[in-house]
């Protein structure tokens, strides 16, 4: 490792340390030699930030580039992003042929040309597509450059239908967020060095070990009561900081508890930044009827109590509304009746949905249905370590979680039994040691609740 992994980072304040990372990332990248530049950004470092001053930079050094991102909506965004930062800058976003390829927004932009033919968009700085669009790119001379966004959320069969397109690359990601999806099994590749379901980072390095990796070493998101939890239970191995400190940032109420639990949890999250509402240990079904009420009592309370919050963005206390609440479950069906239990408490507005969707989302308060509440088992996709740390770590005040009472006694009972696979990378740590620790941890904050 080089570069920002240097341990006397840590003795940095943290704008000095995050601006020594990026730097170190963007010398790497200007003017190093090596075909791919790694950088692990844990949750809210200012990944995107990085992408976009990266993409400046090579675009003012003569450099056109490509970017790849993983999604629509975040191609959008960069698209957005670099425009707003630069408004000069000629930009194009490749898109599909569909109807309504693309956000509308990006047509305020003068410098942005959308197309779905990549030889429209030829001799821009920056032209930004998603790796699907860009595998059906063929006969167009490779870019010197490509930045790769998202790159953990890439399959590595993604990233080698694209590696022609480019001649460098800049590979960009959260090493601790969800894995690639895939829609078909991927036991019959496990430990082969072509696994065309692992992430386009984890291959690349397994390929090129000596290529410079770097990480950005601090979390502007997570309040200083949440970095060392996320950072500790789901990045080991490139541990990152708050980027405040205790007391930078405060949520108060304007109206006094009435004692119920769910008053109880805000106040104990409102003070350590975290609360976890206990009801009683019971086998239920997925959409567990009380655990989604106790979800959605605690947002009605939230906002009915008038929370506000203060921090370094802010001098005066700002109310927390419902757009900036959200909700997280593991499963489709859970967020879906956490709306309707919304619906009827007569609150709008709120995000509600799953780990996946919320990816990459930020919020002042988040309320999260714990994957193992109810369960009889703890399955591997329940125990999968990126939905739980996607969960934990959308908030910038207080994360609340809910859970019925027994998740120890149920990981007892159910060790973590995955089959060793030869060859194939240890992910560490794993889901059972990463859903212990938390557990562990959100246990000193508990509140039962007897419905």
């Amino acid at each position: 490792m080089n570069g920002s992994f240097e341990p006397e980072d840590a003795a940095l304040d943290p704008g000095t340390a995050a601006a020594r990372a990026t730097e170190a990332i963007l010398h790497s990248t200007l003017h190093g030699t090596e075909r791919g530049v790694v950088v692990d950004s844990p949750p809210g470092a200012g990944k995107s930030t990085l992408v976009v001053r990266a993409a400046r930079e090579l675009a003012a050094a003569g450099r056109p580039l490509m970017v790849v991102a993983q999604t629509n909506a975040q191609v959008d965004d960069l698209v957005d992003r670099l425009a707003t930062a630069d408004p000069d800058l000629p930009v194009g976003r490749l898109h599909s042929s569909e109807a309504n390829p693309y956000d509308t927004v990006l047509d305020r932009h003068p410098s942005v040309r959308t197309s779905a033919k990549a030889a429209d968009l030829a001799g821009l700085d920056v032209v930004i597509s998603t790796a699907a669009k860009w595998a059906y790119v063929s006969n167009v001379e490779p870019w010197q450059h490509a930045i790769v966004d998202e790159a953990y959320q890439m399959r590595s069969d993604a990233l080698l239908a694209v590696a022609g397109l480019f001649e460098r690359a800049l590979f960009v990601g959260d090493p601790g967020q969800l894995d690639p999806f895939s829609v078909v099994g991927a036991e019959q590749w496990a430990g082969l060095s072509h696994d065309p379901s692992a992430s386009a980072v984890s291959t690349l390095l397994a390929h090129n070990p000596e290529l410079p990796q770097h990480r950005l070493p601090v979390s502007w998101r997570l309040p200083a009561s949440a970095a060392p939890l996320v950072s500790d239970a789901f990045y080991p191995f490139t541990p990152f900081r708050s980027g405040t400190g205790p007391g930078d940032r405060r949520l108060a109420f304007a109206v006094a508890s009435d004692g119920s639990a769910p008053d109880r949890v805000l106040d104990e999250a409102a003070e350590a930044g975290w609360g976890l509402l206990e009801l009683p240990a019971r086998n239920t079904p997925r959409t567990d009827p009380e655990a989604v009420r106790a979800v959605a009592a605690v947002v009605r309370r939230l906002l009915d109590r008038g929370t506000t919050a203060a921090s370094e963005r802010s001098e005066e206390p700002v109310p927390v509304t419902a757009d900036r609440i959200a909700v997280g479950t593991a499963h489709r069906d859970q967020a879906a009746a956490v709306r309707t239990a919304l619906a009827e408490l007569g609150v709008p507005g709120v995000a509600v949905d799953t780990a996946n969707r919320l990816q990459g989302r930020e919020f002042d308060v988040t309320v999260v249905l714990h994957p193992l509440s109810g369960r009889p088992d703890a399955s591997a996709f329940h125990l999968e370590t990126g939905r739980l740390c996607v969960l934990a770590s959308r908030h910038r005040h207080a994360c609340i979680v809910v859970c019925r009472a027994g998740v120890a006694e149920l990981l007892d009972e159910h060790p973590s039994t995955e089959p060793v696979q030869l060859g194939a990378t240890v992910k560490f740590p794993d889901g059972w040691e990463a859903m212990f620790s938390t557990w562990e941890f959100w246990s000193r904050h508990r509140v039962p609740w007897q419905p």
